[in-house]
């Protein structure tokens, strides 16, 4: 997700509600906000599938999708 991007995210939230939204704004807007959702997800199970657990007796246990 580009910076550009987030930045038209923020301008239409900020236009929505002062004003309100056109119909093609408010598509526009579910469309970022939908791309912005999956790029978060899919930075966390990055993360995730980065992450191991120590456990009690000193093995690594990898944390991942059950």
């Amino acid at each position: 997700m580009t910076e550009e991007k987030i930045k038209r995210i923020n301008e239409l939230a900020h236009k929505s509600k002062s004003e309100g939204l056109t119909e093609e704004e408010k598509a526009e807007q579910t469309a970022l906000r939908n791309e912005y959702r999956q790029a978060v997800v899919g930075n966390l199970r990055a993360e995730l599938n980065n992450t191991y657990i120590m456990t009690p007796d000193g093995k690594k246990r990898k944390v991942g999708k059950k």
